[in-house]
């Protein structure tokens, strides 16, 4: 099968197609034909081992691991003998871990879930690490109720998207930062207040959010208390950083040191597999609540153009890569379109 790889850590000009084994099926996994995946900057730090932190999980001098992709959507091929939830020919997705990149891909059961039936598969691919950040984020570590003022920091991109959306959904008065070029996009998906962070920096307009979740930028936690209700939470998943060794962990280390201190909370977070909420997203999504936005779609001989794109910070949504044979057209998905689909 063919399938893209990477043997050493670098730039998008390292990746290759190549065709390799197709992968086996253990007694709890599942085999699924890949439709389509979609690229995170997950991948991109995967692929060039930066911040340099990482290679402690990913391998010091190497990748351990030299398939790419994580989030997938496709057809069940087959199943191992533990396998109770899927059979052949079920449309699944899920966030695989690696290997999604390729025509086939093997992954645990629980990491897989029925796809929407109100989206095609390359909607469905663009869902899993972004959609289960966004609500883990929320609703776990932002611990988000009805009311609430949310300010997402990256409104536009692959998690902001959907996490303005599932603000919404819970009842909250959202606000979205991002650029001029951006703005109508996140109204369009709900949000009902927007900063432009090119002409106005959030932590100096004197609102108070009840909650903030810091999903890009460099704000400094002490900056965002600024912005922060007294007893309000700080959600920090990622962010940028010009820093190589340690990236935005530093500032996330300086959070965690000054959570206990103030009256205010301010949590990391790690968004974790999880198929219960890979359903629940479903179920939003297919009662039309939550939609995928997205930017570009490419075919996997393109994957190293799609690592790239992400890689300039500048996509407006998710990033697809298309496995199927059927050409797909790029195009900007909204929430009135994908709940019709």
């Amino acid at each position: 099968m063919k399938a893209i790889v990477y043997e050493a850590y670098g730039s998008a000009d390292i990746l290759e197609v190549k065709e390799v084994r197709k992968p086996g099926v253990e007694a709890d996994q599942v085999l699924v034909r890949v439709r389509a995946a979609s690229a995170n900057p997950y991948d991109w730090h995967l692929m060039s081992g930066v911040p340099y932190i990482a290679r402690i999980s990913m391998g010091l001098r190497k990748p351990k691991y030299s398939l790419v992709g994580t989030d997938v959507a496709g057809e069940v091929e087959a199943v191992g003998s533990a396998v109770s939830r899927f059979r052949p020919g079920d449309a699944v997705f899920g966030f695989v871990g690696s290997g999604g990149f390729a025509e086939y891909v093997s992954a645990p059961e629980k990491l897989l879930a029925l796809k929407p039936a109100n989206l095609s598969f390359q909607q469905a691919a663009t869902v899993p690490l972004a959609a289960v950040t966004a609500l883990q984020g929320l609703r776990d570590a932002g611990e988000i109720k009805s009311g609430q003022k949310v300010l997402i920091v990256g409104a536009s991109g692959g998690v902001g998207t959907f996490a303005v959306q599932i603000a919404k959904w819970y009842g909250a008065d959202v606000t979205g930062v991002c650029s001029t070029r951006n703005l109508e996009m996140v109204r369009s998906i709900g949000a009902d207040h927007v900063i432009d962070y090119t002409r106005e920096d959030f932590t100096r307009t004197g609102q108070r959010y009840d909650l903030i979740f810091q999903l890009a930028g460099t704000a400094s936690p002490s900056a965002c208390r600024r912005a922060l209700a007294p007893e309000g939470r700080l959600v920090l998943s990622s962010g940028d950083s010009p820093g190589r060794i340690i990236g935005p962990v530093g500032r996330i280390i300086k959070a965690i040191l000054m959570s206990p201190f103030i009256g205010q909370t301010l949590r990391p977070l790690v968004a974790k597999p999880s198929s219960n909420d890979l359903q629940f997203l479903r179920e939003l999504i297919e009662a039309g609540r939550v939609a995928p936005v997205i930017d570009r779609t490419y075919p996997l001989t393109e994957a190293a153009d799609a690592i790239r794109y992400i890689e300039t910070g500048h996509a407006r949504g998710k990033v697809v890569i298309s496995v199927s044979a059927l050409p797909i057209a790029s195009t900007l998905v909204g929430i009135q379109q994908a709940s019709q689909s």
